[in-house]
């Protein structure tokens, strides 16, 4: 087994989760909850732990890729990555306009059909809508009635309601 660069950033995330579950036992106590303000975020960095020791393993059984020489390899190489990234920024950016309902069903519904085949088929396009309008609504459904959070609506529906 040879440490590759997947390995050192795989290291890097067990430590960052390491030091952001000892912080966990720095939140606040609350009286008024009826479960510890420690618990999700501690639920959540146990499963970024297991992932991540996943991916140590998984990167210490399979060789290098080699080092990415020129810039057109890296966006050709990172093209999945860089589409999903720059649609979550543009997620942000219009949230106060859009919402949580209708901006999250565009980035989840942009973001597959960005990582799915190049062809514009009605077929495809109808199962990526139908994904991201049951995803989205399901989530805000269970942060709304489960969680009683209250998700941006954003300008657009507050001004059609």
């Amino acid at each position: 087994m040879r440490m590759t660069r997947d390995s050192y950033v795989a290291l890097f995330l067990l430590a960052l989760c390491g030091v952001f579950f000892h912080a966990s036992f720095e939140i606040e106590v609350t009286n008024y909850g009826t479960i510890q303000s420690s618990l999700w975020p501690r639920v959540i960095l146990t499963a970024l732990t297991a992932m991540s020791a996943l991916f140590l393993v998984t990167s210490l059984r399979r060789p290098d890729d080699g080092p990415v020489v020129a810039a057109g390899g890296f966006f050709r190489r990172y093209r999945n990555a860089l589409w999903i990234f720059a649609l979550f920024f543009a997620f942000v950016a219009t949230l106060p306009v859009l919402g949580m309902l209708i901006g999250g069903f565009l980035f989840v519904f942009l973001a597959l059909s960005a990582l799915g085949p190049a062809r514009l088929a009605v077929r495809p396009l109808a199962i990526h809508g139908a994904i991201a309008a049951l995803a989205v609504g399901l989530m805000w459904a269970i942060f709304t009635f489960g969680l009683r959070v209250i998700l941006p609506e954003g300008e657009l529906l507050r001004g059609l309601v």
